[in-house]
């Protein structure tokens, strides 16, 4: 009987893991895909320079690292 749910937690836990790494990786391309365009100058990016978007877009980089540190934390104890 434990057994059985312990099989029942390790199946959402592959499942959470693999859908974490799947959002990471789609992620990442798009953070990848916006640096390539910036660094090219196909979008002019100096609309970040006002503080409100500024500090917008840390903190969307900052809960990215938090969900990568999550992930790769999951990927270790697996």
């Amino acid at each position: 009987m434990v057994k059985e749910s312990m099989l029942g937690v390790t199946k959402w836990f592959n499942r959470f893991a693999v859908a974490l790494g799947g959002f990471l990786i789609f992620a990442g391309i798009i953070v990848i895909g916006l640096f390539l365009i910036g660094f090219f100058g196909m979008v002019d990016l100096s609309i970040l320079e006002s503080e409100n978007l500024q500090s917008l877009s840390l903190l969307l980089l900052l809960a990215m690292g938090l969900i990568d540190l999550v992930a790769g934390i999951i990927l270790w104890r697996r």
